[in-house]
């Protein structure tokens, strides 16, 4: 059997293509294995998430009911299992996000690899693929140019979506597929920063600093959470959970604006009757902090929105709700994920290509898109392994028949 593609979605796979006591070749491109699983974890490796299971699956949108077979073959419970038995023991924080205790993904990797290579995982880097040739033979290239020719009984692709270009995932496996009859989604950016036109003077004094403790509100949904300002707009987690909808938005409007709440925790009254009680003498950068422990930057973006009311319940009701317009989202390369790709009616219940018997897909290859949280990786993980068990059914079918 043969992998293509050394990420998450590829090595879930691999890994349970041994199970069916199959040969199983990886290749991947990259000079290493597992690059978009220790970039994940720079931050702290976030496994996946431990809410309620009717709330989890919801998180992956219009793909819900798509996903929840392979989700539920491997959930959120069975990750933090597998994790602990790689020697990984996981907890959960506050937000229901799950961790290795150690935060590091490189641990985590390492014991997996050398899981995989024990049960007879082949691994061979810096192989490029090409395709197929006219005989419907994999085309692999390696760095040197040398090209190489597999006839695999059965191909998983894990190539990844189009968000990770110095990682690996380069999209370049959309004109391939679609060259063979399989319908691609655009590869469009997930989970991403937005362009605001901000003053020059507010980018000077405000880019890069963090927006803690906000709520972010757009289309009747609202997020609490942290953003950051940069040059050109926004990013941050509270943004990237209303990511989908605000590029929609634009794609579908060329404009979306949303609602920033800079105290979540205060209603309207309390904020107004603290404003009162604060001395009108003093500044109103003084006036907010001392009443609403608000920073400076508070004032610099009620500046940018225009006149700032000077009468205390106006006040709190703009500070509750500051309109930003966004222009734009950030190009696909600097997303964290990507939407699009091979669209739901390419595959089948095992992810096989319905255009190309004997080839499946997996991981963010599929046209499905979901927040950060530990949602991306569990349902990259879950598909892989979906993926692999779909192998094994569809060769189990094989020898059936024959």
């Amino acid at each position: 059997m043969l992998v293509i593609g050394g990420g998450p979605a590829g090595l879930a796979a691999a890994e349970t293509l041994t199970k069916g006591r199959c040969e199983v070749t990886v290749v991947d491109h990259m000079a290493s294995f597992g690059r978009k699983l220790l970039m994940a974890g720079r931050s702290g490796l976030n496994l996946t998430n431990a809410e309620q299971e009717s709330i989890f699956l919801k998180r992956y949108g219009a793909a819900e009911d798509w996903l929840t077979p392979a989700l539920s073959a491997f959930s959120p419970a069975m990750m933090t299992a597998w994790a602990e038995e790689l020697g990984q023991p996981c907890f959960t924080g506050s937000s229901g996000r799950v961790f290795p205790k150690t935060m590091k993904a490189s641990p985590l990797l390492r014991a997996w690899l050398n899981r995989l290579a024990d049960r007879g995982v082949h691994f061979r880097a810096g192989m490029r693929w090409q395709g197929w040739n006219s005989n419907g033979d994999i085309v692999l290239m390696s760095r040197d140019g040398k090209e190489e020719i597999l006839t695999p009984d059965a191909t998983v692709l894990a190539l990844g979506g189009g968000s990770w270009t110095r990682l690996g995932s380069d999209g370049g496996w959309v004109s391939l597929l679609s060259a063979a009859g399989v319908a691609v989604a655009a590869l469009r950016p997930a989970n991403c920063g937005f362009h605001v036109e901000w003053s020059e003077g507010f980018k000077e004094r405000f880019s890069g600093v963090p927006l803690k403790r906000i709520a972010l509100s757009f289309a009747g949904e609202t997020c609490r959470g942290e953003a950051v300002i940069t040059d050109k707009g926004l990013e941050g987690g509270a943004v990237y959970t209303l990511s989908a909808r605000l590029r929609d938005a634009l794609e579908r409007d060329g404009k979306a604006e949303v609602q920033l709440d800079l105290r979540p925790d205060f209603d309207v009254a309390q904020m107004t009757d603290r404003l009162k009680r604060s001395r009108a003498r003093e500044s109103l950068s003084n006036r907010l902090r001392k009443a609403l422990q608000l920073p400076s930057v508070a004032v610099g973006l009620l500046r940018e929105m225009g006149e700032i009311p000077t009468d205390p319940e106006r006040l709190a009701q703009r500070l509750k709700a500051i309109p930003i317009k966004l222009t734009a989202t950030e190009p696909l390369e600097r997303a964290i994920s990507s939407a699009g790709g091979i669209c739901r009616d390419g595959v089948d219940q095992r992810f096989m290509l319905k255009a190309l018997p004997g080839v499946f897909a997996c991981g963010e290859m599929l046209d499905w898109e979901a927040p950060t949280g530990g949602y991306l990786l569990q349902a990259v993980m879950a598909t892989g392994r979906a993926a692999g068990q779909g192998v094994l059914a569809w060769l189990a079918e094989r020898e059936a028949v024959a």
